[in-house]
């Protein structure tokens, strides 16, 4: 079988990045390649924004379209920066992670895991001097409720009375109580014990209500009226170019440790990695230079400057149960033991990864490291389907969405020659991204393959997205007919003392993938940066979405 692998990742393979939620991926052009050997020297003309940026930490970012964090779920780097929230992600040197203080330095949550009574730091800020408040934090998630461009407002859909400002019916939020200037209360309808994560997250990002309000739609595009209480302030927006943040030197938890930062926007991967090597650049994030990933790998010059940390994401093979054959559990098994997924992450993604045994990968909150280790073992899988009663296999279609990048076909490609080891014929079978979401939701796609990167930090974005209800399962096409297990799922968000409820995730995550077999786990990635040695202090923060924090990270010129 390795050699039958083999072969066909020499025929195939490219090396990219997976990045979010979802099923596409980046995939190695022809013209990105040829440029990367060619050796020459890149440069992208400066803007002039009228800034001295010399000693700005320079790194390259998407081209957004708002960084307003309310009305965007992807373009969140400015976000992370000139924001605050009040309560933070800190990921930890061994790949944990835990949620920190931020505006608010303390709370405390009702023995019925109702309410939540929040203190915020005094003295905060913004940064047109304006003090923050509990008032801004009322202001902040009406606005979410109420703003026509918000994408985000199931954050705060959980509050008591939130429907009900949604819906215009009031402007009375009645899950939240201004105690006085510095503390608060927010009541839920019903317990939630992912609350606090989903108040981590760049949408949750709390703002000014004056100038917020006076700036209307202006908000996350003129950079004068994008205001926030972060360490950076919104300074100037070149568009199609770059985006420039200053040093907020009065932040209220210290000043940053460089000037500001310059975030370019460079389409073509090649140019990207020409300008970092030409010092046009201080930091290069592989999730968006993907097709360089081999080079930097495979350049000793460059091993002491890659950083990493994890991505916390899963990728997955989806079985829909709702065909005959799937819906035997040892079929399913079988499916899961004949598949070396460890080979498959070293050939397609240079083995910078790791495989996962369950639901919740690396990095997540809730993360089982003691997960029995599903095996290849190809022996195994045939006696399973034997068992079943397929002693020759069957037939079956693996499909894909037509947006898929290259990646992801030869994934499925060699995931298809595996089965065939086991007598499993898996047609590989494009289909039209129109029509895709909506056969798989009708149950009508047997197999396919995805991702799904942390929205926030907690395992319940993960259990219940998928398993937490009907609407849930067959949106995701999954079929999933263990009622049991699903009315667990849904429960579980409820529970409120929280040791209690991470076990309980962990026992459902056992039951769902190990038991159950009700998807294929493959692996979690590694999100990779090159970093210049000019630069100190860098990290790579905890996120399931894209972007980093800054503050504590400097450059010499």
């Amino acid at each position: 079988m390795k050699k039958l692998v083999s072969l066909t990742l020499a025929m195939t393979m490219c090396v990219s990045l997976l990045a979010g939620c979802g099923n596409k991926d980046a995939s190695t052009t022809e013209t990105a390649a040829s440029a990367a050997s060619a050796g020459s020297t890149a440069t992208v003309a400066e803007p002039d924004v009228g800034i001295d940026t010399t000693n700005y930490l320079k790194i390259q970012d998407d081209n957004p379209d708002t960084v307003d964090p309310q009305a965007t779920t992807e373009y969140y780097t400015v976000a992370m920066n000139i924001f605050d929230r009040l309560v933070e992600v800190k990921a930890n040197g061994d790949g944990t992670s835990e949620i920190v203080p931020s505006l608010a330095k303390s709370w405390e949550i009702s023995d019925d895991g109702l309410t939540y009574t929040f203190t915020l730091n005094e003295g905060v800020k913004f940064s047109n001097g304006a003090d923050l408040t509990s008032s801004d934090v009322l202001y902040t998630i009406k606005r979410m409720l109420t703003y026509e461009k918000a994408v985000n407002d199931d954050i705060y859909d959980m509050i008591q009375g939130a429907s009900d400002v949604a819906e215009g019916k009031t402007e009375e939020l009645a899950g939240f109580k201004v105690i006085d200037d510095y503390n608060f209360s927010i009541t839920l309808e019903e317990p939630y014990g992912a609350f606090l994560a989903c108040l981590t997250t760049p949408g949750a990002s709390i703002f000014d209500e004056e100038t917020t309000e006076q700036a209307g739609d202006q908000f996350g595009i003129d950079p004068a009226v994008t205001i926030g209480t972060g360490p950076f302030t919104f300074a100037a927006w070149a568009f199609n170019s770059e985006l420039v943040l200053s040093a907020n030197k009065d932040y209220w938890d210290g000043a940053p440790a460089c000037e500001g930062l310059v975030l370019k926007v460079i389409p073509d991967e090649a140019t990207a990695r020409m300008m970092f090597e030409n010092g046009e650049l201080d930091i290069l994030d592989m999730d968006n230079n993907a097709s360089q990933l081999e080079y930097f790998l495979n350049n000793d010059a460059y091993q002491d400057q890659i950083v990493s940390g994890p991505r916390v994401g899963v990728y997955y093979i989806c079985l829909n149960e709702k065909f005959t054959e799937l819906s035997d559990a040892r079929v399913r098994k079988a499916l899961q033991y004949s598949i070396d997924r460890q080979a498959i992450l070293d050939s397609l993604y240079a083995g910078q990864g790791q495989l996962e045994n369950g639901i919740f990968p690396h990095g997540l909150i809730g993360y089982n490291a003691d997960l029995p280790e599903i095996p290849y073992d190809v022996e195994q899988a045939k006696a399973l389907l034997a068992e079943a009663g397929y002693p020759d296999g069957f037939e079956m279609e693996l499909c894909y969405s037509s947006d898929a990048g290259q990646t992801t076909k030869d994934m499925l490609e060699i995931i298809s020659a595996y089965w065939a080891e086991i007598g499993v014929t898996a047609k590989v079978t494009e289909v039209d991204e129109g029509s895709f979401y909506d056969m798989r939701a009708a149950g009508e796609i047997e197999a396919y393959t995805s991702n799904w990167s942390a929205d926030f930090n907690d395992p319940d974005n993960f259990v219940y997205s998928f398993f937490g209800n009907e609407g849930n399962i067959e949106r995701r096409g999954f079929g999933y007919s263990n009622t049991e297990a699903i009315a667990r799922v849904a429960a579980a968000r409820a529970i409120v003392d929280e040791d209690e409820r991470i076990a309980e995730y962990q026992d459902l995550e056992k039951l769902i993938i190990q038991e159950d077999a009700a998807w294929v786990p493959l692996f979690s990635k590694e999100h990779l940066f090159v970093v210049n040695p000019a630069v100190s202090g860098f990290k790579v923060s905890w996120n399931g979405w894209s972007g980093n924090y800054y503050r504590n990270v400097s450059v010499s010129r």
